[in-house]
């Protein structure tokens, strides 16, 4: 009997922990934004301070629905980014109207606009659908292409993987054919690309899909198996093993169950800087 109150006490206090931190948060539906600063001595000079807010696992609707929409829209605003990427898996298992999904992401226009790549959950139907949704509203769907960000005379490079889950036809990397003196980000929506393929001549990798766990305990466990790395690249700054700076981020929305412990939902925002 004792251990089954202590186990109800420990449930009620992460529960307690859960809404916390839901509660404080300054945009609704968003639990935080994840700030990183990077640091390369290939960064171009006229990019030192460039800001990228990155936006990944929307699953809309799931736990992120309708009326969390203007917290999205709120939370991007407050990054002041200057490209906004977004890493797939857009839809919810359940469907949901993606027209108001990217309609709200439009609104957002960042000075170097926005690019993406599709997610596991964009197959069949709803790869069409977010295909033509990001086709309407001007995002770049990159799929295994290379497409170039110029600054003052200078650039970087933004590189987007197509189903990084069929290597057979995907696991020769797009960044094989670039010069290793460039500066080159890659999309990906899974964090196991990078470690799955050589990925030569990137820079930084950013990835979603793991959803941080959704329910984790102190970021070492989760019973969640959304990468075959286990908790490696489970959420944060990881490398992979050629020492690629890989970020993970937690995502916006939930898959499976509507539920978060411990991972909060959020958008990253990256600062570039010249080392």
């Amino acid at each position: 009997m004792g251990k089954i109150v202590h186990f109800i006490f420990l449930i009620s206090i992460v529960l307690l922990s859960s809404c916390a931190t839901a509660s404080f948060s300054k945009y609704h539906g968003i639990g935080r934004i994840k700030k990183y600063t990077i640091y390369s001595e290939q960064l171009p000079d006229s990019f030192d301070g460039f800001r990228i807010a990155f936006a990944s696992d929307f699953h809309y609707e799931s736990r992120f629905n309708r009326k969390r929409l203007p917290g999205l829209l709120k939370a991007l605003q407050a990054t002041e980014a200057d490209v906004l990427l977004l890493g797939g898996d857009y839809r919810g298992r359940n469907g949901g109207n993606l027209t108001e999904l990217f309609d709200l992401l439009h609104t957002f226009r960042p000075p170097y606009g926005t690019y993406g790549v599709m997610g596991n959950h964009e197959n069949n139907a709803n790869y069409e659908i977010v295909k033509e949704e990001m086709k309407r509203t001007g995002i770049h769907l990159l799929e295994h292409e290379v497409d170039t960000l110029w600054k003052e005379n200078e650039y970087i490079l933004l590189c987007g993987i197509r189903n990084p889950f069929d290597l057979k036809q995907n696991g020769v990397s797009p960044t094989l054919n670039l010069h290793p003196d460039d500066y080159v980000i890659m999309l990906v929506h899974t964090p196991d690309y990078a470690e799955d393929t050589d990925i030569s001549n990137t820079d930084l990798v950013l990835a979603g899909h793991t959803h941080g766990g959704q329910v984790s305990f102190f970021k070492r466990y989760t019973p969640a198996h959304f990468s075959k790395y286990g908790t490696r690249f489970m959420t944060g700054l990881k490398h992979n093993s050629a020492g690629i700076p890989v970020i993970i981020t937690n995502g916006i929305g939930t898959s499976r169950k509507d539920i978060r412990l411990f991972t909060p939902s959020e958008i990253v925002l990256i600062t570039l800087h010249k080392f």
